[in-house]
């Protein structure tokens, strides 16, 4: 086991608490969580609801419907018969698809389709199937659409997203190999790598498994109701899979340098090559490379996708280079998954990267252990927490972990210092712990001072009309 993933293992405690906090804070319905740090999963985690009409709790088996994450798929199995031979990613798909051949997009390469640089319609001329207004389309209406009002830009004219293009991608892996989608998908991806709980559509057999997918809520009063699964049909290679984190941190290990399961490494360094920047006015809204989505995060070279289905909201993250994976899985329309997915992300690299002018610990430090909890105040919620050998001071509910954090260092039994700095809150001053009879954490003061959590929600309605400077909380509302 690697230096890396001893801290990983040892942070993950903390790192489901806080994810447990942004589920809650967040009004999500559930979150399903899995790390790999190399071969290891350090964390697998879920926190909240399958489906809020039965209440039933959210587990690390539920299945997910992961959406785009299936052109992730899909470009792993093409890559693959690239490097077997059996295709080229610059044939035409109309050489493969014969409903497309002479038609306007029959002469679009499949790279082109792989990148988004294919000009094909997003999701046809009526995309209310997204909204269960009618089914996805089947092959025969697919194909017509295509034929009949497929292109809307030339190729490599700009990049443009598209279900329908990875839909044909559907149709060329199926043509090249003689198998439906599903199948080979099944034979050549999921089955090497052991992913048991992942497919390539809908399993009605497994229908007790799937966390109910939830509309968004639209205003505080809302309430959300559950969204029925159904069949992608021809569009499964774009937005079909379903899977669980767990699974989908083994489809990203696949995807680490040196690991050639799938694909040689070569291969990997193609699909997670820049082929475009996206630009909206002027401004850079994103990257693409093959079936990937790429990103920087902190000092981080990212590769992944996300993914959006009725009802469930999903993001992968891969850093091929150092060999980690984080998936969160969202079953809400506007579940939090990508922004729990960066914060993980940031949290594992404040653990991993400690500072090198740490003050030794005074002589009487207790272990750093029994320093940590999570404190509320009037003012919110905050955490002591022990990442990577040391104390941290971290605000949980922010959108951004690290964006307002300090170290800590204990100079005296029950006195934690702060880092001498600039700043706009309590910059220099010291924590000091309270301690119980039992030797348990009473309260925390920084200037102000917090208690654990139900303490402080015990206090918190007499801390809202004015009393004396440390007077006791009236009886009444105790």
């Amino acid at each position: 086991m690697s230096d890396t993933t001893a801290t990983l293992r040892a942070a993950a405690p903390y790192l489901a608490s806080w994810v447990d906090l942004q589920g809650a804070f967040r009004r999500a319905v559930g979150v399903q969580v899995a790390i790999r740090s190399g071969d290891e999963v350090v964390l697998e985690h879920a926190w909240g609801t399958a489906d809020v009409t039965t209440g039933e709790p959210l587990r690390t088996d539920h299945l997910f419907r992961i959406a785009s994450h299936s052109k992730s798929f899909t470009a792993t199995a093409v890559m693959r018969l690239v490097e077997a031979g059996r295709l080229r990613l610059d044939d035409a798909v109309g050489t493969h698809v014969a409903g497309l051949a002479g038609s306007p997009l029959g002469s679009r390469t499949v790279r082109e389709l792989l990148g988004h640089q294919a000009g094909v319609i997003r999701d046809g001329e009526r995309g209310d199937f997204w909204q269960l207004d009618g089914p996805f389309p089947d092959e025969p209406t697919l194909l017509a659409e295509l034929r009949e009002a497929g292109e809307v830009y030339g190729a490599n004219e700009h990049f443009k997203y598209s279900n329908y293009g990875y839909g044909i991608l559907g149709l060329v892996v199926e043509s090249v190999t003689g198998q439906p989608f599903r199948d080979h998908l099944r034979a050549a991806v999921l089955d090497p790598l052991g992913m048991a709980d992942t497919g390539a559509e809908y399993d009605e057999a497994l229908a007790a498994r799937y966390a109910a997918g939830h509309t968004a809520l639209l205003d505080a009063d809302d309430r959300r109701e559950t969204i029925e699964h159904v069949d992608t049909r021809a569009l499964a290679a774009a937005t079909g899979f379903y899977s669980t984190a767990r699974d989908m941190t083994a489809f990203g290990a696949a995807h680490f340098y040196g690991d050639e399961s799938l694909l040689s490494d070569g291969g990997k360094r193609l699909l997670h090559r820049q082929e475009s920047v996206v630009k909206v006015h002027g401004k850079e809204v994103g990257r693409y490379g093959i079936g990937l989505d790429l990103h920087t995060i902190g000092d981080r070279e990212i590769v992944g996708h996300s993914g959006g289905y009725p009802g469930h909201i999903t993001r992968t993250y891969i850093d091929p280079e150092q060999r980690l994976v984080v998936s969160v899985l969202t079953n809400a329309i506007d579940g939090p998954a990508d922004p729990i997915a960066v914060g993980l992300i940031k949290l594992i690299d404040l653990a991993l990267n400690p500072p090198a002018d740490a003050p030794e610990p005074a002589a009487d430090a207790r272990p750093l252990a029994e320093y940590t909890g999570r404190f509320g105040a009037l003012w919110g919620i905050t955490d002591i927490a022990e990442l990577g050998g040391r104390l941290l001071l971290l605000h949980p509910a922010a959108p951004d972990p690290v964006a307002a954090y300090d170290e800590l260092h204990v100079r005296g039994r029950d006195v934690l210092g702060t880092t001498r700095q600039p700043g706009f809150g309590s910059a220099g001053e010291d924590v000091v712990v309270e301690r119980a009879a039992d030797g348990s954490i009473a309260a925390v003061r920084n200037g102000m001072t917090s208690w654990p959590l139900d303490e402080f929600r015990r206090r918190r309605a007499g801390m809202t009309r004015r009393r004396d400077a440390g007077a006791p909380v009236p009886a009444s509302l105790g």
